[in-house]
């Protein structure tokens, strides 16, 4: 056997052992349980629940730092409006403080600016996003979005645009974050929910209740176009970190959608009949999204490359929002 054939051999051999390695999930997930409101704090790796904490009435979204140091709950509420954010030390295991937003009612979605101390909350019942410092606990700006029930909302790369998704008036809102000013609205199919933006800010895909579609809004030219159909509740849109695919989660179709971004092509569906998935997010080298079930108290490893689920995880009751850090906590 000659030199050449002998290194290509080793070669394949070396490639079909990498393809074949299992994916090793290490790292720390928090995730919201909205009927207990608490927050429970898992180790990826063992699946070990290291703990369970209280927050504010009703805790719905979640974002953790990118060094893994603290995680933000927005406590959303009940029959009863929530009116705080719950901030997390994941490492100490511990609720570090309360975040009073005082008149401002039912904060629902939230994204950290670059730097990871100001954040970008959704006021639902006022109508507006406010910038709250996380350190201080001081809020920065308020932001009108004059729109009714702006729930979700989506933040460029730079920090600088946020687009939010508005229920109660079906559009979109492009925000300018620098100035405070909202820029303009866009009417996009009725009771969008779900909302991202890509980072380079030039697409913004948003899902609508009450027509199971998901639409792309070109921020260029605010062109809306369809790219999903036939969905029970797009219940959030997520990229993938690299952004080529786009993760959609179908809490009434009990689904968990692939697509490719570019093409705009279903790659694949996972079905998850009587999961009920809500809360979804990415490791951050694309390998493995976590996703939240409501129905079962779960989290669900999914392999990307696969399109399966690798094991479920313990969480709490009603979980919904789910955030991941690679950063490992100690029991």
């Amino acid at each position: 056997m000659s030199h050449r054939v002998l290194v290509l051999f080793a070669f394949v051999i070396s490639s079909a052992c990498l393809q074949a390695q299992p994916v090793r999930i290490t790292g720390t997930l928090v995730v919201t349980n909205k009927t207990p409101s608490t927050a429970t704090i898992v180790d990826a790796e063992s699946g070990a629940v290291l703990a369970t904490l209280p927050t504010g009435n009703g805790p719905h979204e979640i974002v953790i730092a990118r060094d893994g140091s603290i995680a933000i709950v927005t406590d959303y509420g009940a029959q009863v409006p929530g009116s705080s954010l719950t901030v997390i030390d994941v490492p100490g295991r511990r609720i570090a403080r309360t975040i009073s937003l005082g008149e401002y009612r039912r904060p629902h979605g939230i994204a950290l600016l670059p730097g990871d101390t100001l954040a970008v909350v959704t006021s639902e019942t006022n109508r507006v996003v406010l910038i709250v410092n996380i350190r201080s606990g001081a809020i920065v700006r308020e932001i009108p979005t004059t729109q009714n029930g702006s729930h979700m909302v989506a933040v460029t790369g730079d920090g600088r645009r946020a687009w939010t998704g508005n229920i109660g008036s079906n559009t979109v809102s492009e925000l300018d974050l620098t100035t405070g000013v909202a820029l303009r609205t866009i009417a996009v199919p009725a009771q969008p929910e779900a909302i991202n933006v890509t980072p380079d800010a030039r697409q913004v895909w948003v899902g609508s209740n009450a027509t199971g579609t998901v639409s792309e809004v070109d921020a260029g030219t605010g062109t809306v176009s369809t790219v999903a159909t036939g969905l029970g509740w797009p219940y959030r849109v997520l990229y993938s970190p690299d952004t080529s695919l786009v993760l959609l989660p179908d809490l009434r179709g009990e689904a968990l959608r692939f697509i490719a971004r570019g093409t705009q092509k279903e790659l694949a569906r996972l079905s998850l009949t009587g999961k009920a998935p809500q809360g979804i997010t990415f490791a951050p080298d694309g390998r493995t999204a976590f996703l939240s079930f409501s129905a079962t108290g779960k989290v669900a490893v999914i392999d990307i490359a696969t399109r399966t689920v690798l094991r479920e995880l313990e969480a709490g009751q009603t979980p919904d929002g789910v955030a991941y850090t690679t950063r490992r906590v100690a029991p």
